[in-house]
């Protein structure tokens, strides 16, 4: 069963309503109707929105003009038609300027309200379109910043031109925050359906019941509280994507619901009678190791084989820190315009940190520490919150055996070296300043709290008896520093 389009008539006279009704339903609308502009105003407020708007401007207690403002305060992309018995010029020019997308004068003929309807759906299918390339430009943005900077990521770049084009489901795995949603975003503005919806369920974030609704929709009756129907986001995605995160939380009675839908591609609304056609790409994402899930029952495998035609694997950051001073910089950019602020370069020690921190919430985590850098403007104090974090880290995580240390390229050496230097310098000015560090930082021409971090990079924390080896990043907490000194 194809969706028909919602059509809502507002008007004070019943046989102009019952007119339009009957008018519209014969050329396949669903139709409802009210009397006054305070009964649209409740069902839009309470979250309806019809296709089309019919709205007559001379009505008692609050008239078209006054509705079609308020409207306009509660959603711009609403499509209103208004409808007056006089074409008085003033009239006509404001509700033009309130956002109302065309005027017909009563009486009228179904070939002018034809042509009304025609104009209003390509108008705002014209908006639809110049929103979605905006997006989709800055969606570009964020996908060169995302892909452009690591071969794990560059590898994941090429699955996506290859995989999007072929209309089949796939299943991208990575842990939280590592940026599933944009990938999935990726393939949806590569694809075939790129000028169609792209809806997002967070499967994790609803009960079972409430997640069927929202996914399927629901008829009026069908619950409590179900007053009125209500379409699911697979309506809403038709001839679009959807894409499932989380998929694994959903309930199993559920996943053998949606298996239904992927192998039909129909289903019903809750309470519903009929069934409702549906063409939509299904893309779905997890953060939990579905073999296991498998093993446990709580994932159905056969589900898991319907979506897992194609697949993606997106590593979590830490194993692609090349990308970090390229995302910290995107983030940097994008936050500074959004709050009006001067970009504030971040120093090479912030930097040096970001990239040897292991980003637990991977992107995600990133995008809001430099979100905070923005807002408080301080650097030192960026620089400490890392170090802080790392220490927490390393004194609540359990210790690991250290990995076999691997062949040396020309690059490890390097740095290497550079690191023993920059340690040795570091040394000598808290010598010569008898370990004054205000005096040793000025010397060294770095700023004081950027001395705190390299002394606890090399372990250079008091007066050394003996040569310290140096280490790329904050790697023993405290107590264990002090134990091996002691």
């Amino acid at each position: 069963m194809a969706v028909k389009e919602k059509v809502l008539v507002v008007d004070d006279e019943p046989s102009i309503r019952k007119y339009l009704q009957t008018l519209l339903e014969v050329d396949g609308f669903d139709v409802e109707t009210v009397s006054s502009g305070k009964d649209a105003l409740e069902r839009v407020n309470k979250g309806e929105r019809p296709d089309f708007i019919i709205l007559d401007v001379l009505m008692p207690e609050k008239n078209g003009l006054e509705t079609l403002k308020e409207l306009m305060q509660v959603d711009r992309s609403l499509n209103v038609i208004m409808l007056s018995c006089s074409n008085e010029v003033g009239t006509v020019v404001e509700a033009i300027r309130i956002g109302a997308h065309d005027y017909l004068t009563k009486p009228f003929e179904k070939t002018e309200l034809d042509a009304a309807m025609l104009k209003s759906r390509q108008k705002k299918q014209l908006a639809t379109e110049n929103q979605a390339l905006r997006d989709y430009c800055d969606q570009v943005t964020e996908d060169l910043s995302f892909l452009a900077a690591s071969p794990q990521m560059v590898r994941i770049r090429q699955q996506i031109l290859q995989i999007a084009p072929v209309d089949v489901p796939v299943f991208i795995c990575g842990e939280s925050g590592v940026g599933k949603e944009v990938v999935s975003r990726m393939i949806h503005l590569r694809s075939k359906r790129r000028n169609q919806p792209f809806v997002k369920v967070n499967c994790a974030a609803l009960p079972g019941e409430l997640l069927e609704s929202e996914l399927f929709g629901f008829e009026q009756g069908a619950f409590t509280g179900a007053v009125r129907s209500k379409p699911g986001k697979f309506e809403m995605a038709n001839k679009g994507t959807i894409f499932l995160d989380e998929i694994a939380e959903m309930s199993t009675h559920l996943q053998a619901k949606l298996l239904h839908v992927l192998q039909d591609h129909q289903y019903s609304r809750l309470g519903g009678r009929h069934l409702v056609e549906t063409d939509v790409r299904v893309l779905a994402a997890t953060n939990v190791d579905v073999q296991e899930a498998m093993k446990t029952g709580r994932f159905r495998e056969d589900l898991y084989y319907r979506l897992n035609v194609l697949s993606i694997n997106v590593p979590p950051l830490r194993e692609r820190t090349a990308e970090i001073p390229l995302l910290f910089r995107h983030f940097l950019q994008k936050y500074s315009e959004k709050f009006g602020k001067t970009p504030l370069g971040p120093s090479k020690y912030l930097l040096d940190a970001a990239v040897n921190y292991p980003w637990p919430g991977n992107l995600r985590e990133l995008e809001n520490f430099v979100k905070r850098y923005v807002i408080l403007e301080d650097d030192e104090g960026s620089l400490r919150e890392l170090v802080e974090m790392s220490s927490t880290r390393q004194r609540t995580s359990p210790r690991e055996e250290p990995a076999p240390p691997k062949e040396q390229g020309l690059k490890a050496l390097v740095r290497g070296l550079k690191d023993e230097a920059e340690m040795e310098a570091i040394a000598d000015a808290l010598e010569k300043t008898r370990w004054c560090r205000k005096d040793a930082a000025k010397m060294l021409g770095i700023s004081y709290k950027a001395l705190l971090y390299k002394m606890r990079q090399f372990n250079l924390d008091t007066p050394r008896t003996r040569k310290a080896a140096p280490t790329t990043a904050v790697e023993e907490p405290a107590s264990a520093l002090a134990t091996r000194r002691g």
